[in-house]
């Protein structure tokens, strides 16, 4: 398993309770243990040599070109192409376009060489990447290491979006938000004992809203299959914690302790996972503020395909509504596609407002000033795209986009907002929009990638920047909200009392923000995000661009 890999991440969450443990093993999901060092990013250091060499491949027929299997020579590259789809291990079959798949019979050598020729490639930081022999590792265990090592002003990770997918996994994820749990999108107030984990929002239809009471905002979890969440320290339990919560096996029963926002007394609940499909817009909904203006309101969690008509809905509902204000939930919104931030930003703005301008331009390495490295095509900036471009499947002719024609949006925010969640913000105050942000500072994800896969694995790491009209694309420690409002456990999202809501409510009568929690400027500043960490998948929370 790759330590970069989704489950990864997310159980090392756990994990920094464990001071003296190196490394979490994963288990459930059909993922196995695993054991190996962890090498930590410090900026500063040097990659290890090769502890685990991959296994010996057998014999490939030498098809005559010399340059593939050419010996490895440290700072000679060659392209990509020369190992694209050549496979230990090929797939047979068809993908879920109905075309057979391109893999060949090749060996864990031309994989490594394909990753390192396409990272010298289409990689953003290409001159940071050492240079490692491709013949000594593991693939999962090279692509880790085929990354930047250097940090942000702050001291922050600068590559912290080195990530992979079976391609199977993020085929179902990124088409229609489909993956293995309850259904239960969890926010952890503290990592670390005593723990808090929190029930940030369910998904319709989902186990964990189907069965029994159920689960509900703010819900905390106390107990899993008889183990105690809160304070227990054993790296046993802990393994077996992060496998029941973030990589349930499907079916299984398991058994959770829990006591509800509001309430003192713990109920016990038992949930079976299942694959649950993410309604990415939710909670839409219209409401007057002090003044008597009509404020829409929508909760968008997810850039993925299933979002275009949903969003196209929301604001064609909200139209009708006649709403004057709106306000975007993204507090939970850890990005995905660019072009549907790029819609989202045309229904904010109308036509008049977006007419002939720029959402985003990206920026590739210097090696690629002129041609999309990917496509081949002219590079172009992203437009606000006003009609629909068939994420899941082809609309024709597309179908024009509705608008609130509007000049000022309030967008909700947390750490968890990231990526093309940001772009949205970035581009629309690129073109003057007043986007009064609400919340707390984002993540920091002014950086994407394109999907690459390669032997049933997809793979993820950074090839450009993003920048809106005016040029600025620069927050790699985040965007900072206009107001401070902590996250608001006690009422439902979409509620006009649940903090964040009624902060943006209360601004746009009096201009003015609430009060922030005492100290909170100078904790943020010494300490980092305080706000809670949702578990999410790694392939919800970037910038990711479709081949057009």
């Amino acid at each position: 398993m790759s330590l970069s890999s989704p489950r990864f991440r997310f159980a090392r969450l756990l994990l920094l309770a464990v001071p003296t443990a190196v490394l979490v093993a994963c288990g459930g999901g059909g993922d196995g243990g695993s054991a190996a060092s962890f090498w930590p990013n410090s900026g500063t250091g040097t990659p290890p040599p090769a502890t685990t060499p991959p296994t010996t491949p057998p014999d490939v027929p030498d098809d005559g070109d010399a340059l593939r299997n050419a010996p490895w020579v440290e700072g000679v590259f060659r392209t990509a192409s020369l190992y694209k789809d050549r496979c230990a291990a090929p797939r047979t079959g068809t993908d879920p376009d109905g075309k057979p798949f391109a893999d060949k019979t090749g060996r864990t050598l031309d994989e490594n060489n394909w990753l390192r020729a396409w990272t010298n490639d289409t990689y953003l930081w290409y001159d940071e990447v050492p240079d490692l022999d491709p013949a000594r590792y593991a693939t999962a265990d090279y692509f880790d290491l085929l990354k930047t090592y250097a940090v942000t002003p702050s001291g922050r990770d600068k590559d912290q979006f080195h990530f992979t997918y079976t391609t199977e996994e993020w085929n179902a994820l990124s088409r229609a938000g489909t993956s293995v749990g309850f259904g239960a999108a969890w926010a952890f107030l503290s990592a670390s004992p005593p723990r808090d984990l929190r029930v940030a929002y369910v998904e319709p239809g989902s186990p964990a809203a189907t069965t029994g009471l159920g689960l509900r905002r703010g819900t905390k979890l106390l107990e899993v299959n008889g183990i105690d969440l809160v304070t227990n320290n054993t790296p046993e339990d802990i393994d077996a914690l992060n496998a029941a919560i973030f990589s349930p096996v499907p079916g299984k029963p398991t058994r959770f302790i829990v006591v509800d926002a509001g309430n003192s007394t713990p109920r016990e609940i038992t949930l079976a996972a299942a694959p649950v499909i993410s309604a990415p817009v939710q909670n839409v909904g219209s409401f007057p503020n002090s003044l008597g203006h009509t404020v829409g309101y929508l909760q968008f969690n997810d850039h993925i395909g299933t979002a275009e008509l949903q969003l196209k809905a929301a604001i064609e509902y909200l139209r009708a509504q006649r709403a004057t204000e709106l306000v975007v939930d993204l507090r939970y919104n850890g990005g995905g596609y660019l072009d549907l931030a790029s819609q989202l930003g045309f229904m904010v703005a109308g036509e008049t407002q977006t007419r002939g301008k720029t959402f985003e331009t990206v920026r590739f390495n210097n090696k690629h000033t002129e041609r999309d490295p990917v496509t081949g095509n002219t590079l172009a900036p992203t437009p606000f795209w006003a009609t629909t471009l068939g994420f899941l499947s082809p609309i024709d002719p597309p179908l024009p986009l509705p608008s609130l024609d509007l000049r000022r949006v309030y967008v909700l925010t947390g750490p968890d907002t990231c990526s093309a969640s940001e772009a949205f913000i970035n581009g629309l105050r690129g073109i003057d929009i007043d986007v009064v942000q609400i919340g707390d500072t984002t993540c920091g994800k002014p950086y994407g990638f394109y999907p690459e896969d390669n032997c049933g694995t997809t793979y993820f790491s950074v090839q450009f920047q993003g920048v809106n009209a005016r040029g600025f694309g620069d927050y790699p420690d985040g965007i900072v909200p206009t107001c401070f409002v902590p996250d608001d456990f006690s009422r439902a999202l979409g509620d006009p009392q649940e903090a964040r809501l009624a902060a943006a409510l209360a601004h746009q009568v009096s201009g003015a923000c609430p009060a922030a929690p005492a100290g909170r400027l100078a904790k943020r500043a010494v300490a980092g995000p305080a706000a809670p960490l949702l578990h999410k998948p790694e392939g919800l929370r970037n910038r990711i661009l479709r081949p057009r």
